[in-house]
């Protein structure tokens, strides 16, 4: 799940009393929180190397029956699903031209449980949704950069891997006689963070858990190498309105 919550979970539980009042077949929300991450990474692009431009503004069309129930809840439903989208960004690590926005619109042609999923890559404002058509304010990704603190100072994990250990060519340098020369390497994965063990002597560990193979790092872990404690922690980076 990496460093992010499973979200659906709790939005599911919100809007459960709304959404669950007619058919079984009508559009649930956690069937358009899947879809904006499919619309996210389907629509995509890769402009240069680490850098892949995705959409920020989307309208969910509905039929006569789902849109009463988007009205219902109200733009609470859009900002929860605007968190979702924002998630995924910074798990993939996508690039917005713009703040994100989430809207609903009502299409008299769709089936009920039928969801149209519209996006656009927008750096400025866009007309406001239609009266009474439920929408979130636009939000602000936030990115989040891995950091390690050691003896009070902070290395900023800037690259797929980052290794540590005692030996002068590791990209961290641990002064520790417990520590192997390429101890442990740090690598970053489809946005998350793990820290994987290089066959070190004394082993490695994260939250006293000896490491086998790799172990998933979220803001706080402590890794241990020999005498020596690191805290992985996730900076929070806010990401500026036009990015293009």
């Amino acid at each position: 799940m990496g460093i992010l919550d499973n979200v659906e979970r709790g939005l599911e539980k919100m809007v459960r009393g709304v959404f669950s009042t007619g058919s079984r077949a009508e559009v649930q929300p956690v069937e358009i929180a899947s879809a904006l991450r499919k619309e996210l990474d389907n629509r995509s692009m890769v402009l240069a190397q680490g850098r892949t431009l995705a959409p920020n503004v989307f309208t969910a069309r509905l039929s006569d029956a789902d849109f009463a129930n988007a009205q219902r809840w109200g733009s609470a439903l859009a900002e929860e699903l605007c968190d979702v989208v924002i998630r995924h960004v910074t798990s993939q690590q996508y690039t917005l031209q713009g703040p994100v926005q989430v809207s609903f619109a009502h299409d008299p042609d769709l089936k009920t449980g039928v969801l149209e999923l519209d996006s656009s890559m927008e750096k400025g404002g866009r007309r406001p949704p239609a009266a009474n058509a439920p929408s979130a304010p636009k939000r602000q990704p936030t990115r989040y950069q891995p950091v390690l603190e050691l003896d009070g100072q902070r290395y900023s994990i800037n690259a797929a891997s980052i290794v540590l250990g005692r030996s002068s060519d590791a990209d961290i340098l641990v002064d520790d006689t417990g520590v192997s020369r390429r101890h442990l390497e740090i690598r970053t994965s489809n946005g998350g963070v793990f820290a994987v063990d290089l066959g070190s002597t004394n082993g490695s560990y994260v939250n006293g858990q000896r490491v086998q193979g790799q172990a998933e790092l979220t803001d706080g872990s402590v890794i241990t190498m020999g005498r020596t404690r690191l805290t992985f922690r996730l900076v929070s980076l806010p990401v500026g309105g036009e990015q293009a």
